[in-house]
């Protein structure tokens, strides 16, 4: 499956659900207590981080995806450091926030790595029904998907009403659905039950063939225009009424704590959707971004760079040959990274030692090196007839095997502008004995900011003097 990455600025999601506050206590343990035969903690750290539906806002907001939140807390310290932890990120955060009742708080007591106590402080919140509609209907104009996270701590409690509204507007609706009645999801475009949650409803599952009949069943009963069951170890597997299942293997390489992997799923969901994905690209891209937060510690948010390296890894483009989309997009990632991006170009025909010394000093201007190589036609069109001696993939592939380059990208014009324009490279580099001046392309690099530079070549090396010598032996 083709992957990219998409537009997550021009993609606004609203999410509605339970709000919480995920607090870390670190310290180090030495010895056990004498009161009782548990660890003792010195806290030497504190961290608080938003939990629940404000870890989906946070994901969404972490992937450069417009974020709005609308949910309940009290009226009390953990909820002025919820709405300011989301609004140093840019979430736009509407809380009813209901006073004589604590915000939801799930306190994590956490030694060299590993949790030894959690405790919550929650109480069944008695929310405003129809307050908690009205704020979200005065925000469904600005967005394009409405995200329902429940965790059951009684914020939603008006779900039919919430999606009938998404409705009519043309709003897809994707819920992360709790409870033992999934009827209150009625009409949803996707809801994503883990495997325990969809089997609380619909029986144990023997095998994929009989989870996949369960699902289809599941989806005709409600209404739903689609159905996500995350698997575990086993990936992910999407149903659609009408259509094949999709079944995705998990791609985390190392399980380190899946506190908060839904989150990632149905954000990276939703950002995907809002963004203008098809519904299998965008599973692909949440099951990329849970096998990168497995990984990490607690609740926590995966940004809009690691997910697009991981895209990048999933379409083979870390080195070597790329198309231009390909390239565009490791770009992208190599910029949010904060490496600087070196370009040249050239026929290279026939590889030899001044190519090699002078692709190793162009490297050394930056950290990343880009050449791009004239197709056939445009080297016979310079050259002239019987050149390029090499075609141009065979010029490529030999090309992306020398350790100084990275990316190795055709062009078909005489001169490699076009493709200037689009990369906008940090350094232009050519080798020659010209003025900076004379570079083709120095002007396009030079006007964003960029710098040209012209290194010298090695003497009596040149693909034109080694055809001339063959000639002259034959």
């Amino acid at each position: 499956m083709k992957l990219s990455m998409p537009r997550f600025d021009q993609a606004p999601v609203l999410v509605v659900g339970d709000v919480m506050l995920d607090r870390y206590w670190h310290g180090a343990t030495s010895r056990i207590s004498p009161e009782a035969p548990v660890p003792v903690v010195r806290v030497e750290q504190h961290e608080d981080r938003p939990g629940g539906a404000a870890n989906v806002a946070l994901n969404l907001a972490a992937l450069g995806a417009p974020a709005f939140l609308v949910g309940v807390t009290g009226a009390d310290e953990a909820a002025d450091c919820l709405s300011d932890r989301l609004g140093a990120v840019g979430v736009q955060t509407r809380f009813q926030r209901i006073a004589g009742q604590p915000t939801i708080v799930k306190l994590r007591v956490m030694s060299r790595h590993q949790q030894l106590l959690r405790v919550d402080f929650e109480e069944p919140f008695t929310t405003d029904a129809v307050a908690l509609s009205a704020d979200v209907e005065a925000l469904l104009d600005q967005v394009r998907v409405l995200v329902l996270s429940d965790y059951g701590k009684g914020a939603l409690k008006n779900h039919q009403a919430l999606i009938q509204a998404a409705r009519k507007r043309g709003i897809p609706v994707l819920a992360d659905p709790k409870g033992k009645d999934f009827a209150i999801y009625r009409g949803a475009s996707l809801i994503t039950p883990n495997l325990s949650e969809f089997e609380t409803i619909v029986g144990g599952c023997k095998d994929e063939a009989e989870l996949v009949a369960k699902g289809q069943q599941l989806m005709s009963d409600l209404e739903l225009g689609a159905l996500l069951v995350t698997r575990g170890e086993h990936g992910m597997t999407l149903l659609r009424p009408g259509q094949t299942e999709l079944h995705l293997p998990a791609r985390a390489r190392e399980v380190f704590d899946v506190t908060g992997a839904g989150d990632t799923v149905i954000s990276t969901l939703a950002a995907a959707l809002a963004a203008g994905e098809e519904l299998p690209q965008a599973v692909a891209l949440a099951n990329l971004a849970a096998g990168i937060v497995v990984g990490k510690l607690g609740t926590a948010a995966i940004s809009a760079p690691e997910l697009r390296r991981a895209v990048q890894r999933e379409q083979g483009s870390e080195r070597g040959v790329l198309g231009l989309e390909q390239l565009l997009l490791a770009v992208e990632d190599a910029r949010a990274h904060g490496e600087k991006i070196v370009f040249t170009n050239g026929c290279f025909d026939i590889l030899h030692a001044g190519h090699v010394a002078y692709l190793e000093q162009a490297r050394q201007q930056g950290d990343r090196l880009i050449v791009a190589v004239n197709d056939d036609a445009s080297v016979t069109r310079l050259k002239g007839p019987g050149r390029p001696i090499n075609s141009v993939d065979r010029r490529m592939a030999v090309l992306a095997g020398l350790g100084a380059v990275d990316w190795v990208v055709s062009f078909s014009e005489d001169t490699p502008e076009r493709l200037l324009r689009q990369v906008l490279p940090d350094v232009l580099v050519k080798g020659g004995d010209y003025g900076v001046d004379q570079v083709v392309g120095a002007e396009i690099v030079t006007a964003n900011g960029g710098e040209v530079r012209v290194l010298d070549l090695v003497a009596n090396s040149s693909t034109t003097m080694i055809v001339e010598k063959i000639r002259q032996k034959g």
